[in-house]
């Protein structure tokens, strides 16, 4: 079988790492599973982000008073009113979900980073995105960014209660499932379409392993065009894993 060649690249780029002291500013649900929270803070006027996957490490303290850090994708930022929103998957139990659960105006927090981005170009002929709750905040912010008529195909894992509907201006062709085993299946009897594309994926580490096996040795797709990390693994907590 041919190997397919990418003619565009990623750009990486490097922040300096600061630390900065917010508080939470308003708090919404977007989901049944989903919890959006924006912080203000005069820290946030120079944060930078320039991809829609960056990961910033969201710190506090648990009802225990030790200190946790978690990774989170910073969904909007608004620099003029010093403003940054994260949105919190609730998961059955963790700290950080406790933290979103009870989260209050006015509540005290630490966001630090991110350390660097990795921008990827928007005018590849087509675009792929996959992933869980976990994946939803780059989803919806890459939705978001990407410009007016892009081809978009999305296939994500989600309960009922979050599906969303996305402000996109793309040309957008998205399949909720709801299973690992579902969304894997899917992207098996997705056929890709010609021209340059890129993948990009995300969420539980044994259900993206087995993805990025059914994308780069099924679907042929080159590696330089496709971003597929583990956000979460069962039984594990604070787990990252980059898989290309």
């Amino acid at each position: 079988m041919e190997t397919k060649s990418i003619s565009r690249e990623v750009q990486r780029v490097r922040y300096e790492l600061k630390f900065r002291e917010v508080k939470v500013a308003a708090i919404r649900a977007t989901g049944a599973n989903m919890l959006s929270v924006t912080f203000h803070g005069d820290a946030l006027e120079d944060f930078t982000s320039l991809s829609f996957d960056d990961h910033i490490k969201f710190v506090f303290q648990d009802a225990a008073g030790v200190q946790v850090r978690r990774d989170y994708t910073p969904i909007g930022h608004d620099a003029q009113r010093k403003e940054l929103t994260l949105e919190f998957a609730l998961h059955a139990e963790g700290a950080a979900t406790d933290w979103a659960r009870q989260a209050k105006v006015g509540m005290d927090a630490v966001i630090a980073g991110p350390r660097g981005s990795m921008v990827v170009p928007v005018d590849y002929d087509w675009h792929f995105l996959a992933g869980d709750l976990s994946s939803l905040p780059a989803i919806t912010r890459r939705l978001g960014e990407l410009p007016a008529g892009a081809k978009v195909m999305a296939v994500i894992e989600a309960p009922e209660g979050d599906v969303r509907r996305f402000e996109t201006r793309t040309d957008l062709d998205v399949k909720w499932v709801r299973s690992g085993e579902e969304l894997l299946a899917a992207v098996r009897t997705l056929t890709l379409p010609a021209g340059e594309g890129y993948v990009w994926a995300a969420g539980e580490a044994v259900v993206m392993k087995a993805l990025r096996v059914v994308l780069a040795e099924e679907k042929q797709h080159p590696k330089e065009a496709m971003r597929v990390s583990a956000y979460w693994k069962r039984g594990a907590s604070d787990f990252h894993e980059k898989l290309d």
